[in-house]
């Protein structure tokens, strides 16, 4: 995989793939994290010369159409005002994303410029199962450039035009944060230092259930909270009451359960639980062990004896990876569990990686210092299908020769 060095960028308009998938509240970025992480390679391709024109995504726009989806947004506008204030400089925006808008911004731009098309998803073809609509697509983003960098290693994982198709038709390279990002997840799956320690937890263990699998064969323990862990609490013949479950995945979470013990693996689940009368800031809560979880409520964190027993877990790793926040961090009344979860990785010596997604968000929310952890990603799904073993479509898209 070539990196940028490889490419005589100066003069060139340069079409870089990056991740600016931010979350909003209205018009505002909530946590600007996925633009920070892109600007070391925008300002590197600016410095040297290059013409960069950005091809981002936001959101999961509606609709069957190109109209339909410009209309319901949403816009990449707050991004580019935001990268704007972060570059100091001003950063364009194209009115569409391969229309004359684009084609006249790209046209547009001098040496050292920045510039950005609009939300890639408005395209429908984008995210087409079509290979000859994305293949369409891929073609007339490349007539608006002459090289490629791919550096939006949050959307590695998709087989979409502007990550996958357009590689093809460009001479391209990798981006310093998608090699970065490959080199912490290689290193999580290669020989890492141990004890190795795993934290995940999230909403439904349907969607790491595969990495789980996986991960039996590297890692030393695995810590399960969150939304996640009450599926596995009921397999393992606990009371939930209304806390989110996956009934339906209960036999296959007995069978990984058994696969970790036959190959020595510890999966380590809450001893206590926040039990929330109801899903709200301001529930009514208390604690409760979970053999004696009351079936009228909901469990929206977890208590004091499971925040001390994962720290004690947590204490002597030497790497860890940590994705999914363990309780809905989001309300002050059921943060302490992440919170808890995110210090005591902080505080590890040795290799430490927050997996990107809501965990980066929680730990910024929080006030946690980024620089406390050894590497946070900024592609959740992405690094969840590295550590699974599956073959990411947008690095197989870099690693071809064009």
């Amino acid at each position: 995989m070539r990196d940028i060095a490889a490419l005589s960028v100066s003069g060139q308009v340069v079409l870089l793939r990056a991740d600016l998938n931010v979350p909003l509240d209205g018009p505002e970025i909530t946590d600007d994290g996925r633009i920070r992480a892109s600007l070391p390679t925008i300002r590197k391709l600016a410095g040297t010369g290059a013409r960069v024109l950005i091809c981002a995504h936001l959101g999961r726009p509606k609709g069957g159409s190109l109209a339909e989806r410009m209309a319901g947004g949403p816009s990449l506008a707050p991004v580019a005002a935001r990268l704007a204030e972060l570059l100091g400089q001003p950063v364009p925006l194209a009115q569409d994303v391969v229309g004359e808008s684009a084609a006249a911004v790209a046209a547009g731009l001098a040496d050292g410029d920045v510039a950005l098309l609009e939300n890639v998803r408005f395209e429908p073809a984008e995210t087409s199962k079509d290979d000859t609509e994305r293949a369409a697509l891929a073609a007339r983003l490349a007539a608006l450039a002459s090289l490629y960098v791919g550096d939006g290693f949050g959307a590695l994982h998709r087989k979409h035009a502007s990550v996958y198709d357009l590689p093809e038709l460009l001479p391209h390279a990798a981006g310093d944060l998608v090699l970065a990002e490959l080199a912490v997840l290689r290193r999580l799956t290669g020989s890492p230092d141990r004890p190795y320690v795993v934290v995940l937890g999230g909403a439904k263990p349907s969607d790491k259930l595969p990495v789980i699998s996986n991960l039996l064969g590297v890692a030393d323990r695995l810590l399960i909270g969150g939304g996640m862990s009450y599926t596995f609490l009921a397999a393992s013949g606990y009371e939930v009451g209304k806390s989110l479950l996956e009934a339906d995945k209960i036999d296959e979470v007995r069978a990984v359960m058994a696969e970790a013990g036959r190959r020595g693996v510890q999966i380590v689940l809450p001893v206590d639980l926040v039990g929330a009368v109801e899903f709200g800031p301001d529930a009514e809560h208390a604690v409760f062990p979970v053999t004696a979880f009351p079936a009228d409520r909901e469990s929206l964190d977890m208590g004091p004896a499971t925040r001390a027993l994962f720290a004690g877990q947590l204490a002597d790793a030497r790497t860890v990876f940590w994705n999914g926040p363990v309780g809905v961090f989001e309300f002050p009344a059921f943060s302490a569990g992440t919170r808890a979860v995110a210090e005591a990785i902080a505080a590890v010596d040795g290799f430490t990686v927050v997996g990107g997604g809501d965990s980066a968000a929680a730990v910024r929310r929080l006030g946690i210092a980024e620089d406390s952890f050894s590497h946070i990603s900024t592609g959740g799904g992405a690094s969840l299908e590295f550590l699974e073993g599956a073959t990411l479509p947008g690095v197989a898209a870099l690693e071809t020769d064009s």
